[in-house]
């Protein structure tokens, strides 16, 4: 097993935390998010970035029942980065918590050596 040498970090915001923009600021918010998204993608760190809709969550039970579920209370947006550091975690998190105008949650997303191989090895993967 060779050593891990970037984390992969979740940042974000529960689903109120802007409800204080006013809507006429939205769009230059949305803005400024799609930019900070922009600058890590070319920094080569960004995996993914979206806002939950606001729906109910469907719960998928282990016999395959589907029920609804809660609305996105707990989480109103997340974005998931692969860095180095958890302090590279927290520098990107305050660049999102400037954009959207909140304060961000940030969180690692734990390792698993077996699926990192498993990707390894798959076709037409890395």
């Amino acid at each position: 097993m060779g050593v891990r040498a970037m984390t992969k970090y979740m940042i974000l915001f529960d689903a109120h935390a802007m409800d204080h923009i006013p809507e006429e600021e939205v769009p230059a918010v949305a803005e400024a998010a799609h930019a900070v998204c922009g600058e890590a993608i070319e920094a080569g760190v960004y995996l993914l970035a979206g806002g939950l809709e606001d729906e109910p969550a469907s719960m998928v039970a282990a016999d395959g029942t589907v029920t609804d579920g809660p609305p996105p209370d707990a989480v109103g947006g997340v974005m998931i980065v692969e860095v180095p550091s958890r302090e590279e975690a927290l520098k990107w998190a305050a660049k999102v918590a400037a954009a959207c105008r909140c304060t961000q949650e940030v969180r690692e997303i734990g390792f698993d050596p077996e699926l990192e191989a498993m990707l390894r090895e798959a076709p037409g993967r890395r």
